[in-house]
């Protein structure tokens, strides 16, 4: 269920070390995969495996999140990501007069590509936004519980963090996870670096970085496929439906039974989707 997963390259970025991985033929046409929050680029492995069999496949881990880097007074915002991003996409040769890559993002991966494209001007192919934070008001409560309350929850002792951990990220599926992936899921967290960095990150991801960009959507010119979990009880179907409603020619895909996480409750139908619209 949770196979190996190494990122095997790393860049030293504007908000530290950053671990990156290539996968597929490099002639064939880019795609980059960009996770969220409280995750990694491990949730991507089995659709970028797949679609590595078509297109060469960028996966990274954001500062402050899985084998990147975590360090006291990192900026790890969203602001701050999509200026990676941005680095990123330079370094991998994503920039220049070649063919420009396309982009799937989850959750305030969303954000993080929409602000890179709007603000930083990064060429996208084609974009795909799957249970992705855009638009205002955003983060459950628990989120912003933690969030307000950082310094309080970065002193509980490890067991009793590890067990809200836990509680939290399964919380994204709709029908559970495995354990073996919960697992996986919950242990970048876990310890003395990991706790700090996962209430720090919080602490940090304020609504105006959505605010800032969400009255533009209406500028994008590109395709742009909209993933939903039917069954997300974070980002709730309806905001899925409005960002759809939002972007000029955006079409919507509804995924029945899957959460917050599409690539662990459906991952053989958001693939088959995004190959669809990927090889249009």
């Amino acid at each position: 269920m949770t196979g190996d997963w190494e990122l095997d390259h790393t860049h030293h970025s504007s908000s530290g070390e950053v671990r990156w991985a290539a996968l597929g033929a490099p002639d064939r046409p880019p795609v980059v995969l960009l996770h969220g929050t409280p995750f990694s680029s491990y949730i991507w492995r089995a659709v970028a495996r797949s679609l590595a069999d078509r297109h060469r496949v960028f996966v990274w881990d954001m500062p402050g999140y899985g084998a990147s880097e975590k360090r006291a007074g990192q900026d790890v915002s969203l602001a701050a990501q999509a200026r990676v991003f941005t680095e990123l996409l330079d370094h991998w040769g994503l920039t220049g007069p070649g063919p420009a890559p396309s982009v799937v993002a989850h959750d305030f991966g969303g954000c993080v590509a929409l602000r890179a494209h709007l603000l930083h001007g990064a060429r996208y192919e084609r974009l795909a936004l799957v249970d992705a934070v855009t638009l205002g008001p955003w983060g459950t409560d628990t989120y912003r519980l933690l969030g307000d309350h950082a310094g309080v929850f970065e002193r509980l002792p490890p067991g009793l963090h590890r067990a809200l951990v836990r509680e939290y990220v399964a919380s994204a599926s709709g029908p559970g996870l495995h354990p073996a992936v919960l697992d996986r899921l919950v242990e970048p967290w876990c310890g003395d670096e990991g706790q700090a960095a996962l209430y720090r990150q919080m602490a940090q991801n304020d609504q105006r970085f959505t605010d800032e960009i969400q009255g533009r959507y209406g500028e994008l010119d590109l395709p742009v496929l909209v993933c939903w979990g039917a069954a997300d009880t974070w980002l709730p179907p309806e905001r899925g439906r409005e960002l759809a409603d939002a972007i000029p020619g955006a079409r919507l895909r509804m995924f029945e039974g899957a959460g917050h996480l599409v690539q662990e409750d459906a991952p053989a139908e958001l693939t088959a989707a995004l190959l669809g619209f990927l090889g249009e």
